[in-house]
């Protein structure tokens, strides 16, 4: 991406979290963060911990099909997770798997086999996400009957059983490589393109095991709303948890989107949107919006220690 369409990307967040924060009303919006009660916020702070160390774990449990004798370290893999975590915080939302991919093949770790990995954690992610969507949906259906909310869910269904299938089914793998050897263009990367497939599919052995990270990423899931929901009592809003399980995986697929500002002005709007469905303020909505960012950034501070003061991943290093 060029500065100029970098810059422009900036703006365009910048001047859509300007126009929110105008609409909800500046003096409200602090009036509502500065009257927080920071009982819930720590609350809310303590499960950080619970959903990055899942998070950790779900990715290094995907790593088991690597080939034997090129696993990092546990302790290498962590930096890795950590530092990448951080470093996405600036990226858009697929930034911060590209350099995971990119220190974890530094590390020894085949190129194809990074990607699977990281490829895989974002899949089984988000289809979490669309489980936890989908029993929230179905405790409170009143709450959502946007057909364009619907309609976003069944393409990200489709989008995610179709990644399955090159998981699971040889037939769908063997297409997509006989659409590659005719699309004109694409041919030159016929070989990195089967190495993929390959490493994606030496999944289909490990059935159980992606079983067990689905489970945990659900549970990533559950933690998240269960933070918002926290964040909520912290500014006063009486909005029941149904609403927050309705609503908070919506806006988390809203953030997995490679908008501008990496949620920022996106998730303000997404807070407003939805929880404006329930009675929520403008004010409140946008500050809670504030407060689910702000966590998600304090969560990502130990990659930051990582990145500043420790020693970044080399090849060569110890292998588990």
């Amino acid at each position: 991406m060029t500065p100029a369409a970098r810059a422009v990307r900036v703006l365009l967040a910048a001047g859509l979290f300007a126009l929110l924060l105008w609409y909800s009303d500046p003096r409200k919006v602090a009036q509502a963060l500065a009257g927080v009660d920071w009982r819930w916020i720590a609350a809310a702070a303590a499960l950080v911990l619970a959903d990055r160390t899942l998070m950790a774990w779900r990715w290094i449990a995907l790593l088991a099909p690597v080939q034997h004798g090129t696993r990092p370290s546990m302790g290498s893999l962590l930096r890795i997770f950590f530092i990448t975590t951080f470093i996405g915080t600036f990226l858009p939302s697929v930034g911060g798997d590209a350099v995971r991919a990119w220190r974890l093949s530094r590390a020894g770790v085949s190129s194809h086999e990074s990607v699977a990995s990281v490829l895989m954690d974002r899949l089984l992610g988000v289809i979490a996400i669309l489980m936890a969507a989908a029993a929230g949906l179905a405790a409170a259906p009143d709450l959502l009957g946007e057909r364009a909310v619907w309609l976003g869910l069944a393409v990200t269904l489709a989008g995610c059983a179709a990644g399955m299938s090159v998981v699971f089914s040889r037939r769908a793998g063997g297409a997509l490589v006989a659409l590659m050897r005719r699309t004109a263009g694409v041919a030159r990367l016929q070989g990195a393109a089967e190495g993929l497939l390959a490493a994606l599919r030496a999944y289909n052995g490990h059935r159980g095991l992606l079983a067990g990270v689905l489970t945990m990423s659900l549970a990533v899931q559950v933690i998240r709303i269960l933070q918002a929901w926290l964040l909520g009592l912290s500014l006063g809003i009486t909005a029941g948890p149904a609403a927050y399980f309705a609503f908070i995986p919506i806006i988390l697929l809203v953030l997995l989107l490679p908008l501008p500002g990496n949620g920022i002005g996106s998730s303000q709007a997404a807070f407003v949107w939805t929880f404006g469905r329930v009675g929520v303020s403008s004010p409140h909505a946008f500050a809670l919006s504030v407060l689910f960012i702000g966590l998600g950034i304090v969560g990502n501070l130990p990659g930051a220690l990582l990145y500043a003061f420790g020693r970044g991943e080399r090849p060569g290093e110890a292998r588990a």
